[in-house]
This record gives C-alpha cells, structure tokens and sequence, in this order.
C-alpha cells in the first residue's frame, strides 16, 4: 500500500525547488537527501531527493529530476509516497500506524458492533476515530485509553468504551 508522506504545494523560486507539506509523524526518517518517492499521480515520477531544508513549518526540496520552475510547476500537489511494506512496526505497544487500523471492526467493551474505521483525524489534543455505522452519521470517538481500552489488529477490532450518549451524537 502506497503511503503519502508530503504533498508538493508549490515552486519555490526560479530554480526548480518545491514547498512541502509533511504528512508524516517521522519526517527525520522520511526525509533524506537520497530518498526516492513514489509519486501520486505516477506520472509526475518516482523523485529522487537531492536537496532538503526547513521553511516556515515545511520543507523546501530539490529533486533530481525538477531542474527548473517550468518543471517545478507542473508538481503542485503531488503527492509524495512510500511503499507500506519498507516500514517497521512500531517498538511500542500502544502506537499504531494509520493504515494498520482502517477497516477495522469497532465494537463496545460489551460485544455490540459500531461500525468499521474508515480514518483517524489528527487533533492537537488527541486522535479522533471516525467509524462508518450503518445507517446513520459516522461516530467520533477520542482515541484515548480511557474510551479506546483495546487495539487488536491481528483480530481485526478496536474495542471502545464510550460514555453514554456519545454514540447518540
């Protein structure tokens, strides 16, 4: 699965350097002089990076294969990506990658089925689970111990423990 780790906003001068937007907790790991992106559209590369520094909260790029801004024009808003597969687990229990957990089985500490994940919305407090439920709107549940008691990837559930009324929104 193709996992999008920045996304080309814009040029940055005349010489073919782009503004990016990291979407990636790990941008130490991501980002690296040398690294070649899987692009989104597929079009538009792979990208080889051979230049990387920060600006304003993002990163301004230089790519091997974006030599002046003409080139670099036509790269607003692709994405940049990385196979799922060249990750490692992460070595604590209680973090999980995104992508492990979308379509997951959401059920109740007492068995009764919510819904199935469809994303986590990153907050500056804590994550927000959104669940698909049938029939009715999405159900948004902090994910948090105390509401979010069990993960259980291999067995395909997340068990919640809402307060009473949450679900009812």
């Amino acid at each position: 699965m193709l996992l999008a780790v920045g996304r080309i906003i814009r040029p940055h001068g005349v010489r073919g350097e782009l503004v990016v937007e990291i979407r990636t907790d790990e941008p130490d790991l991501r980002f690296a002089v040398g690294k070649v992106y899987i692009t989104d559209p597929a079009a538009a590369g792979p990208l080889t990076t051979t230049g990387i520094r920060p600006h304003q909260g993002r990163l301004l790029m230089t790519f091997e294969e974006v030599g002046d801004r003409a080139r670099a024009d036509e790269m607003r808003g692709v994405l940049l990506c990385f196979d799922s597969e060249e990750m490692s687990a992460p070595e604590d229990p209680d973090e999980f990658r995104d992508h492990d957990l979308w379509g997951l089985a959401v059920v109740t500490t007492e068995g009764e089925h919510v819904g199935e994940l469809t994303r986590i919305d990153h907050g500056a407090a804590h994550d927000m689970l959104v669940v698909k439920r049938k029939g009715t709107n999405p159900a948004y549940i902090p994910f948090i111990k105390e509401m979010v008691p069990e993960v259980d990837v291999p067995g395909g559930r997340i068990v919640v423990d809402p307060p009473e009324g949450l679900l009812d929104l």
